[in-house]
């Protein structure tokens, strides 16, 4: 019992993350002190994504639920979950290669913004 909690509380980590990765420059707006552990976790997400890796919350997930007794599943976090939601067929390499270039494009428009009301608000000289 107490390795399928463990297993659900990574599995929710490893969610929250992934959410911080993708829209935590939206919680820099409001708390800037969040940057650099936001801009190291953007850059984690993409080198998983690119890089074809596995991330290490995975086995982890996989190996609490075996202890368990679940059976853990194959591939990586955003095949299990998130690409059961969104992609019915398996996620291709190219697909992740969008996913990984997705979080760098929606970040950058973030901190595109983020700039532009920072520059906005210091006084010309």
């Amino acid at each position: 019992m107490i390795y399928r909690i463990a297993a659900d509380c990574v599995l929710l980590l490893h969610l929250a993350f992934t959410l911080f990765a993708v829209l935590g420059g939206l919680l820099v707006l409001r708390r800037p002190s969040l940057l650099w552990l936001h801009l190291g976790a953007v850059f984690w997400g993409v080198a998983i994504e690119l890089a074809d890796w596995i991330c290490p919350l995975t086995p982890l997930e996989n190996f609490l639920r075996e202890r368990g007794g679940e059976a853990g599943y194959a591939g990586g976090f955003i095949e299990h979950y998130i690409g059961l939601i969104l992609y019915p067929e398996n996620l291709t390499i190219a697909l992740r290669y969008l996913l990984g270039l997705g979080l760098v494009a929606v970040n950058l428009l973030i901190y595109g913004y983020i700039f532009w009301i920072r520059r906005r608000r210091k006084p010309l000289a």
